[in-house]
């Protein structure tokens, strides 16, 4: 017997009922970016390494040590599998001009890949929701974003400020945090002896990811460090100030957390995160922020954008936690059909159903003894279906069939003709 072959670790299968909550998700999701107007783009999984190490910056985790990265066998082009999906929707826009006839709102759905050690909550292969305002420059677009994101929660059913927490910060302009930069490697030299392999390794290639270490024994002296809002001008200031107020406006609870830098270099001015204590360390569910000079970096015209990543298998798994219970789908009506010969009939009317949207569930059987009546009656009721559509002997010499409800306790059957089928379909979607 062959070897068994299994998934790669950290990659996993999503099968049912537990793809209806994904099923489920993704039609939230969908109908929040139509009614705030953002369209659906789709980038491949595979890009150019060089665009995640000018996109992201060299010195970070996810280039680093968190990419799938490799060589194509034709042509020895370097290709990694993206690692979030930010990156290649610039790429995307820049490479078709797509914003020559003006800013754009757009999202996108689909797989990244990080190689860490897969945990629960945190895995190789996981799902991202990517949304994204680009040629945006105002605050206005900022606290959309945010109040976006609650309205999500609110319609997934959480509670922001008891299952979800807004945290947000600043991180201002380029000579901002070349101030702080200075300041920062200034400071960290003074503690050298408090740093860890990583941070001693980033002490002048990148300090500022060293107040991200989750090293406990680093907590403190991180702490202490200086703060980029010291160093914030002006215009910066009034950024943030102008997205706290609409914020405030909406009264929507937030944190302004000093320390908050995200894991990406491309972010400038407002960042924020949606975080919880429900799910242990994995505390993040949502964060983005503001880059607007990620266009330049990879090639287009300078270009203003702000935008936000949502872990799809983060998320569910707080929602399992805290959420409603989400049932998965059942038919409107189930099928029973004691003898095969009547099937051509029979999936001529059950195709007419559907075609009037009618959710439908066929009996079938794998040998060709099909089941009693009283078998099949158990396995309509097992469905879920609010209906069974009985096309026993009787009722098809009459052309008909029998709708047994199986929902309301009264056990009610009626019969229904088969020649006209749309006359009384939508009897059968009333009462779902």
């Amino acid at each position: 017997m062959a070897q068994k072959l299994v998934a790669v670790k950290g990659m996993n299968d999503i099968l049912p009922p537990d793809s209806a909550r994904w099923e489920w998700f993704e039609d939230k999701v969908r109908g929040l970016m139509r009614r705030y107007g953002y369209a659906n783009v789709r980038t491949p999984i595979v890009e150019p390494t060089a665009l995640f190490v000018r996109g992201l910056g060299e010195v970070t985790d996810i280039v680093e040590k968190e990419m799938y990265s490799f060589a194509d066998s034709m042509n020895g082009d370097q290709l990694t599998l993206r690692p979030e999906a930010t990156a290649g929707i610039v790429r995307a826009m820049v490479e078709h001009n797509a914003l020559y006839n003006g800013p754009l709102r757009v999202w996108t759905m689909g797989a990244v890949f990080r190689h860490e050690r897969p945990q629960k909550g945190r895995y190789r292969q996981f799902h991202q929701i990517d949304v994204e305002a680009l040629g945006y420059a105002g605050p206005d677009v900022d606290a959309e974003q945010i109040l976006m994101c609650r309205a999500l929660w609110r319609e997934l059913g959480l509670v922001e400020g008891e299952d979800v927490r807004l945290e947000i910060n600043s991180l201002g302009q380029s000579e901002e945090r070349q101030k702080h930069r200075e300041a920062l490697i200034a400071y960290f030299e003074a503690h050298a002896p408090l740093l860890d392999e990583d941070a001693r390794r980033r002490l002048h290639s990148n300090p500022l990811r060293i107040l991200d270490s989750k090293n406990p024994a680093m907590q403190a002296m991180v702490e202490a460090a200086p703060q980029l809002t010291s160093f914030l001008g002006e215009t910066s200031l009034a950024h943030l100030d102008a997205v706290r107020a609409i914020l405030d406006a909406a009264g929507l609870p937030y944190r302004v957390n000093p320390r908050l830098v995200r894991g990406m270099d491309y972010y400038n001015l407002t960042v924020f995160e949606w975080v919880t204590d429900k799910l242990g360390s994995q505390g993040t569910v949502c964060g983005g922020g503001r880059y607007d000079g990620l266009f330049e970096q990879l090639g287009g015209k300078p270009t203003p954008a702000v935008g936000w990543g949502l872990g799809v298998e983060r998320l569910l798994l707080l929602l399992e936690a805290v959420g409603p219970a989400i049932e998965p789908p059942v038919p409107d009506a189930y099928a029973v059909i004691p003898d095969a010969a009547a099937l051509p009939v029979v999936m001529r009317a059950l195709q007419a159903l559907r075609d009037a949207g009618v959710k439908v569930q066929m009996h079938s059987s794998s040998n060709a003894d099909r089941g009693s009546m009283k078998s099949q009656l158990k396995k309509a009721d097992a469905s879920g279906a609010r209906h069974a559509l009985i096309f026993g002997a009787d009722e098809l010499a009459q052309n008909q069939v029998t709708v047994k409800s199986l929902r309301d306790g009264s056990g009610q059957q009626v019969m229904q003709p088969l020649a006209d089928v749309s006359t009384w379909a939508a009897t059968l979607q009333s009462l779902t």
